[in-house]
């Protein structure tokens, strides 16, 4: 059942089983909400990297540099991949191309994939593949954040749940 006029949640392709990750595979999150918040059309999913012509599979990347998204977006950090590629300005298009697609379905919220360099609301790698992760978000997080979008990662559906009975 689509519902017409209702809020849509911006999601990262991974999280709803599309293999866009950089080891070519998904994150698929199989929780109840989820679920229905698919089943009634509210879910609009996006890999910023894919969308930002990254291959999948790809090197995996961290962000280095302190600051996490908010410092790539100023210029302050860099995306890098584990074999020395530079990455940030496929980071950066990617968020923007998120940005874009919240800004056409005026979306207001947000659930991302947690430690990602471009999805990660509260915790991020440390950007010395060790994989030691540190508070932070990143890019696509701080992107959307900046514009007033609420962000969530697969582990907060229940504070996702709340929020849209806020609003709706």
């Amino acid at each position: 059942m689509v519902l017409n006029n209702m809020e849509k949640i911006l999601i990262s392709g991974c999280l709803v089983g599309q293999q866009v990750r950089y080891h070519g595979k998904d994150a698929l999150c199989k929780e109840a909400l989820l679920s229905k918040w698919q089943d009634e059309g509210r879910l609009v999913p996006i890999c910023p990297e894919v969308s930002a012509g990254l291959p999948v599979p790809r090197p995996s990347c961290e962000i280095v540099g302190r600051g996490g998204g908010k410092a790539v977006l100023r210029g302050n950090a860099k995306v890098m991949s584990h074999n020395g590629i530079d990455r940030t300005e496929a980071f950066i298009s990617g968020a923007r191309n998120a940005l874009a697609l919240a800004k056409k379905w005026n979306i207001h919220i947000a659930i991302l994939k947690t430690n990602s360099p471009s999805c990660g609301n509260n915790s991020i790698y440390d950007g010395t593949y060790s994989g030691r992760v540190i508070p932070g978000s990143g890019v696509t997080a701080a992107l959307l954040a900046e514009n007033g979008v609420a962000i969530f990662n697969e582990k907060q559906l229940t504070e996702v749940d709340a929020l849209l009975r806020q609003l709706t």
